[in-house]
């Protein structure tokens, strides 16, 4: 066993474990229990950054097994400069969640985290798959921890929300499936995923593949007009299911597009590149005028997400350096800003009980420290300079700005209306008067709370001011990507 295939099986073994654990009277060791072992498997994909290669754009740390041999399935794994810190970044936000349901969850706590655990390493399995059925299946197994977790530990609708996650992200992924059987068979009977990056296509196939694979990624990323499920699914998840759902599980489906639609149908992701970009357009112009009218905190931020997922595909189908590599840093940034953002509004969730933005007013006043990490995030989801929420963006818009500067013009809007929703928010919750009883009796943060906040907000901060070590990193397979999109020819 490689490191990738340590980091893959360590948390779901660990989960597994907790799964078996028992009834609430053991819930102190499980907790802890879980925090050592999500603490091990991130450890374990250390390596995987600090020994990347940065020179060549093949796949490295790559591990190849038989699986099924009669169907020459393999289990094979390897990531390169576009999926390495997706995998870190997926162990690392397992810690955070960990110790965020530490003290919130009483019930069931085995199960909670069994489930986290195991949900990171089918992630992690995900990020690193080179084999398109060993791909699917992680892909697609990601689905049940995640329908348990909202299902069981959600709010009062959680059975809807669980049943239209389920059911929008398995509808779907069947197309992909239709899609990754057609390429076995065209590929003589390889599942191999960078030989299909190779195979000479016609268009027809091209623009059929490109929408089955479409199908299955915009809905996880998700694009408009197949976002519902999203605002729902955060508003009943627990805090931990919303961290989780915005910082990893979103990234599955822009990192599909990377992975399948771009470098397989490189022509018809060409020819349908103008449809891509006004979906993306839309989602960053339209969904952030919805986030400005919402009066729930968690409906707010999950509609910023979509805006800001929209700047992601927009950076991939502009088709040059700048964009996709903007688009990448921008996933990662999401990932610790949105989570954090999710995270500052469980805080007060767990005191007041109430996602309501008028519920609140004036918490600067009785938790002030909380109030400045909460701020802190907020600047940073709206793309403050200096935070990682800028860096990305600001690498899209310049992005378009060599493609198209009317895409760029319309896509700079999102920082106006990002600033607009944020500080909105920010002002009628954080900043004013005390305005009602229940935020003058509120707590400030514990340890707990204090430290899960403060490692977000230093890898926000550390990744606006020194975005490098991401940007070198995915330098050369972002290059290649492009080279091989760029010099596609039709057959």
């Amino acid at each position: 066993m490689g490191l990738l295939s340590v980091a893959i099986w360590l948390p779901v073994a660990v989960g597994t474990l907790l799964l078996a654990a028992g009834r609430d009277e053991h819930a102190k060791v499980v907790r802890w229990v879980a925090l050592l072992g999500s603490i091990a498997a991130f450890l374990v994909t250390i390596p995987l950054a600090t020994g990347f290669d940065l020179s060549t754009p093949a796949m490295q740390f790559v591990e190849r097994l038989p699986w099924i041999d009669r169907f020459n399935v393999h289990y094979h794994l390897g990531v390169d400069g576009i999926s390495v810190w997706f995998v870190l970044l997926t162990a690392f936000i397992t810690i955070i969640v960990v110790i965020a349901g530490w003290e919130v969850i009483t019930e069931r706590v085995n199960q909670y985290m069994g489930a986290f655990l195991i949900l990171s390493g089918l992630v992690v399995g995900v990020f690193s798959a080179l084999d398109g059925l060993l791909f699917y299946v992680f892909f697609e197994a990601t689905l049940i921890p995640m329908y348990i977790i909202i299902g069981v530990w959600g709010g009062p609708r959680r059975v809807y929300a669980a049943f239209k996650f389920f059911l929008y992200t398995l509808l779907g992924s069947l197309l992909m499936l239709v899609a990754l059987v057609y390429l076995y068979f065209k590929s003589g009977g390889s599942f191999d995923i960078q030989a299909w990056h190779k195979l000479p296509l016609p268009l027809d196939a091209q623009t059929l593949l490109f929408f089955a694979f479409f199908a299955a990624f915009s809905v996880k990323v998700p694009m408009w007009p197949v976002h519902t499920w999203l605002p729902d699914t955060h508003v009943e998840a627990p805090t931990g299911g919303s961290v989780v759902l915005a910082a990893i599980m979103l990234k599955l489906g822009a990192y599909g597009l990377l992975r399948f639609s771009m470098p397989i149908a490189p022509d018809a992701s060409r020819e349908w590149a103008w449809f891509m970009i006004a979906l993306s357009l839309i989602a960053v112009v339209y969904i952030g005028l919805v986030a400005l009218v919402q009066q729930d905190m968690k409906k707010l931020v999950a509609y910023s997400s979509i805006a800001h997922m929209g700047f992601v595909t927009l950076g991939f189908f502009i088709f040059n350096e700048l964009g996709v590599s903007g688009g990448l840093v921008q996933m990662i940034s999401h990932g610790f800003v949105s989570g954090a953002m999710f995270l500052c509004i469980g805080v007060l969730y767990d005191r007041v009980h109430s996602r309501e933005i008028a519920a609140y007013g004036g918490v600067a006043n009785t938790m002030p420290k909380f109030a400045a990490f909460a701020v802190l995030f907020s600047m940073a989801n709206c793309g403050l300079p200096g935070t990682a929420g800028f860096v990305g963006e600001w690498m899209v818009i310049l992005g378009a700005v060599k493609a198209n500067f009317w895409v760029a013009a319309a896509a700079a809007t999102a920082l106006i209306f990002g600033a607009a929703y944020s500080l909105w928010m920010v002002k009628r919750v954080y900043f004013g008067d005390v305005a009602n009883d229940n935020v003058r009796t509120l707590d400030d943060l514990n340890a707990r709370e204090f430290t899960m906040l403060a490692v977000l907000a230093v890898a926000v901060l550390a990744m606006g001011l020194y975005p490098k070590p991401f940007t070198d990193v995915m330098h050369v397979s972002v290059t290649e990507l492009l080279k091989h999109v760029a010099l596609s020819k039709l057959p």
